[in-house]
C-alpha cells in the first residue's frame, strides 16, 4: 500500500519532479443556473472538459436538486470522471458548478479536491475557486486562533470559513464581506439551494466569462468551455464585480472601489486555450502578433521555422510570416502521454522529453532552424529539445521565446518556481545562450509583448495587465510574504496530520 507523507498548511503544497520546467495554471471552473432538469451536471462535465488545459489532475461537481446538494470528486480527467451517461442520475438539478485542478506530487489529496461544500445556518452552499490568495497563510492562522477547523490544505476553504463567520444576514453580503478580506488574484463561483454567484478580483488577474445556453446562465474561466457546451458569449464578468444568478435573473454588483484592471498576461502568453477570447482579444491571434514582433526584434539567417508544440504553434506562425522563412513542423507531439506516465529512474526521465516531443529528421536535417518556444522558465527542457534538434541533423540552433525574460516568481496562481531557479534571474543573456547550447538567443522586449496586445508602450507608472514574473511590479500585496520575509511564521506550529492513503 502507498501512503502521502502528511503536509504541513502551507500555501504552496507543489513539488516539481526534477527537471521539470513546465508552468502551470492550478485551476478552470465551471457553473450553470436554469439548465434542464438534470442536464446542468452533464453541461458542466462538458464545460471542464474545454477547461482541461487549466487543470489536469482533479476534478469535481457540485449540483442542487431540490435543496439537497449533490457532490462528486475526482482524482484524474475530467472524461474519466464524469464521461457516463448516468451523470444527471448521479448528480441531479438545474444547476451545478465544477472545477479542475491541478496539483503536483504531495498535493492531490481528495480532501483539497473542489468544489468545497459548507453547511451554514442559511443553508449550504459550494464553492470553486481559480487563483491563489497572497494572505492565506494570514486569515488561516487567524480563522484557527479563533476556533475554525480546516479539513483540508486549500485557500478555497479559508473562504468558506469567511462566509461562514459574517455577520452579515443575506448570503451574498456574506459572500461579499468575505470578498472583503481575501487578497491576490481569484475568479470564483459558488452556489447555494437558491442562486449561483461569480465573483472575479479587483484587478482581474484571473478570468470569468457570462454565457448563455438557451435560458440557462453558464460561468466559465473560458470562452473555449461555452463554444464547446453550444453557449452564447454574453459578456466577460468585470474586475472586482460579483454576478449572482437566481429565478429573477442576473443581479451584478460592484461592492468595491473602481480600480484599473490589470489581467495577467501569462493567460495570452501560455495558459488560455488558442480558440480563447480572454478580455475581448482572440488568444490565437494574439500570439501569432507575438511572434510576428518577435521576429522584428530578433533578425536571424535562417532556413526554417520550428515551433515547440503546441504552445509555440501561433507564435512561430507569425514569426515565419513576418520573416518570409518557411514554417515546419520539425517537432512532433506525442498527445498520449498522461501526467500519471511513471518515470522509474533518472535516466527515464531524461528520456521523456524525447517520448513527448519527438524530432521530425526531415525537416530538420542540414538546416538553420530557429526554435519558437512560448517561454524559458529553468531551462531544462529547452536544452533537452535543443539536443533532440541538433541530433536529428540541424546545423544551427537559434532559440526565440515569444515571451520576456521570466526573472520573479508568481503567487496568484501560476506553479512557478522561486527566482533561484529561474535561468533568466541567475544568468546573464550569453551565459544562458551557452547552457542553452544554441547559436544565438532571443526574447520578446516587454513592449513587444504589450505592443501585442495592442496596448502600446508599458506604461511604467500604471501598467496595463499584471506582468511581474517579468518586472517584479507585483499588482498587490504580498502580506504572507511578507510576514515571512520579517522572520514571523503565520502559520504558529500547526501541521496537517491527516495522512491519506
Amino acid at each position: 500500500m502507498r501512503h502521502h507523507i502528511a503536509e504541513p498548511v502551507v500555501h504552496r503544497e507543489h513539488q516539481r519532479e526534477p527537471g521539470d520546467d513546465q508552468l502551470r495554471l492550478e485551476c478552470g471552473v465551471c457553473g450553470v443556473w436554469g439548465a434542464p432538469d438534470n442536464e446542468a451536471s452533464s453541461i458542466v462535465a462538458l464545460g471542464l472538459h474545454a477547461l482541461q488545459h487549466r487543470g489536469q489532475e482533479a476534478c469535481g461537481i457540485a449540483s442542487v436538486h431540490e435543496e439537497r446538494f449533490y457532490t462528486e470528486r475526482h482524482q484524474g480527467l475530467v472524461g474519466d470522471a464524469f464521461g457516463n451517461a448516468e451523470l444527471g442520475a448521479r448528480l441531479p438539478g438545474q444547476s451545478a458548478i465544477g472545477h479542475t485542478r491541478y496539483s503536483t506530487a504531495g498535493g492531490s489529496f481528495l480532501r483539497n479536491i473542489q468544489p468545497m461544500f459548507a453547511d451554514l445556518d442559511q443553508g449550504g452552499i459550494a464553492i470553486a475557486h481559480n487563483g491563489n490568495l497572497t494572505n492565506f497563510k494570514y486569515l488561516h492562522a487567524q480563522l484557527v486562533q479563533e476556533g475554525a477547523i480546516f479539513q483540508s490544505t486549500s485557500d478555497s476553504e479559508a473562504i468558506l470559513h469567511l462566509i461562514a463567520r459574517s455577520r452579515k444576514a443575506k448570503i451574498v453580503d456574506r459572500f461579499i464581506d468575505a470578498l472583503s478580506r481575501i487578497e491576490g488574484g481569484y475568479a470564483l463561483v459558488a452556489q447555494t439551494r437558491l442562486k449561483l454567484i461569480g465573483a472575479r478580483d479587483p484587478l482581474g488577474i484571473r478570468p470569468l466569462v457570462l454565457g448563455k445556453i438557451g435560458e440557462a446562465w453558464v460561468l466559465a474561466s473560458e470562452t473555449c468551455a461555452l463554444d464547446t457546451i453550444g453557449a452564447t458569449f454574453v459578456r466577460d464578468v468585470e474586475h472586482g464585480e460579483v454576478v449572482v444568478i437566481d429565478d429573477e435573473g442576473l443581479t451584478s454588483i460592484k461592492p468595491f472601489p473602481a480600480r484599473p484592471a490589470r489581467p495577467c498576461l501569462f493567460e495570452y502568453v501560455y495558459f488560455a486555450r488558442p480558440d480563447s477570447v480572454v478580455n475581448g482579444l482572440p488568444v490565437y491571434e494574439v500570439r501569432k502578433e507575438m511572434g510576428r514582433r518577435l521576429a522584428r526584434e530578433h533578425v536571424v539567417e535562417a532556413d526554417v521555422v520550428v515551433p515547440v508544440p503546441d504552445s509555440g504553434v501561433p507564435a512561430a506562425l507569425g514569426y515565419a510570416q513576418e520573416s518570409g522563412l518557411p514554417y515546419e513542423m520539425g517537432i512532433i507531439r506525442s498527445h498520449y502521454l498522461g501526467r500519471t506516465f511513471i518515470q522509474p529512474s533518472q535516466g527515464a526521465r531524461q528520456k521523456g522529453v524525447r517520448m513527448k516531443h519527438s524530432p521530425n529528421r526531415a525537416a530538420l536535417e542540414g538546416k538553420r532552424v530557429v526554435l519558437i518556444d512560448d517561454s524559458i522558465v529553468r531551462g531544462t527542457t529547452s536544452l533537452k529539445l535543443v539536443r533532440a534538434v541538433r541530433a536529428a541533423g540541424a546545423k544551427e540552433v537559434h532559440l526565440r521565446s515569444a515571451s520576456p525574460q521570466i526573472l520573479f516568481p508568481d503567487f496568484y496562481g501560476i506553479d512557478m518556481p522561486e527566482r533561484s531557479q529561474l535561468m533568466a534571474a541567475t544568468h546573464t543573456m550569453e551565459e544562458m545562450r551557452a547552457v542553452l547550447e544554441v547559436d544565438s538567443l532571443g526574447f520578446l522586449s516587454i513592449d513587444g509583448l504589450y505592443g501585442a496586445m495592442g496596448a502600446g508602450a508599458r506604461d511604467q507608472a500604471n501598467p496595463q495587465f499584471t506582468d511581474h514574473y517579468f518586472t517584479g511590479d507585483y499588482p498587490t500585496r504580498l502580506l504572507d510574504r511578507e510576514i515571512e520575509e520579517g522572520g514571523r511564521d503565520v502559520r504558529g506550529r500547526q501541521l496537517s496530520l491527516l495522512v491519506t492513503a
